[in-house]
């Protein structure tokens, strides 16, 4: 069944590889992003090289009615809304709790949790059974710091991930008899340009012989997680915790 998914964050890292996944499938994908249109404008091209359709949609996930906005443009564009990959998420510089300002803990709650909640909210509005929607999949992405605390680097970003682990759980419950599935995956230490952001562009190699399978993982392993979640061979799935840690 070809769908169409909202990505939120998905110009690049894991969000880019999922919409060129979806693509294979012939889905159609908003790819949603915050500043870099050219690489949004790259993953749209991309997603259409693949099979599928594609439109970039500009939005900040923390306001409102750029959230409303971006579900409005991709019903306009495609039709109903099938799926949300809840993606965008933002880590800062690593530090200790007692050296984070108040800007840096209110911008990254914002974009992590807040941003998720609305989208979510979004998405359950237009799809689902009682408001005369057909149903369909929410994939939040959440982190395997959720369950390890990242002490002493960013207990601020795994705190925002636990956050997701329990929307997913209590949405699961909430939107199941409305004909929506909420999952969320947790990736580990995955090979993206998030590493740059926390001030180690290096992590990911530096800690890949910490890890039970002896590497990091790769966007697109994380992906083809999350396209299943989306689609119908997961269809008895919801109020799961899918960890791709490689066994971390």
């Amino acid at each position: 069944m070809v769908k169409t998914i909202l990505i939120t964050g998905g110009s690049r890292g894991i969000g880019r590889a999922t919409a060129i996944m979806a693509g294979q499938r012939g889905w159609s994908v908003g790819v949603n992003y915050v500043d870099n249109e050219q690489a949004a404008q790259d993953t749209v091209q991309a997603v259409q090289a693949a099979g599928g359709k594609a439109i970039a949609i500009k939005g900040d996930v923390a306001v409102e009615t750029d959230v409303i906005a971006m579900f409005d443009t991709v019903e306009q564009a495609f039709g109903r809304l099938d799926g949300l990959v809840n993606n965008a998420g933002i880590v800062a510089p690593t530090a200790d709790l007692t050296d984070m300002s108040i800007d840096r803990l209110r911008r990254l709650f914002d974009t992590n949790i807040l941003g998720s909640v609305l989208c979510a909210r979004e998405a359950a509005r237009r799809m689902s059974l009682r408001r005369g929607g057909k149903g369909g999949a929410i994939v939040n992405l959440s982190s395997v710091a959720a369950k390890l605390g990242s002490p002493n680097l960013f207990v601020d970003y795994a705190a925002s991930k636990g956050a997701i682990d329990t929307l997913t759980i209590g949405l699961s419950k909430e939107l199941g008899p409305e004909g929506i599935r909420v999952n969320a995956v947790r990736p580990g230490i995955i090979e993206t340009d998030i590493h740059a952001s926390a001030g180690e562009p290096d992590r990911a190699e530096r800690l890949a012989p910490t890890v039970p399978l002896r590497r990091a993982g790769t966007a697109e392993e994380v992906a083809g997680a999350i396209i299943w979640l989306l689609d119908d061979a997961s269809s008895y799935v919801s109020g799961a915790l899918l960890d791709v840690a490689g066994g971390r």
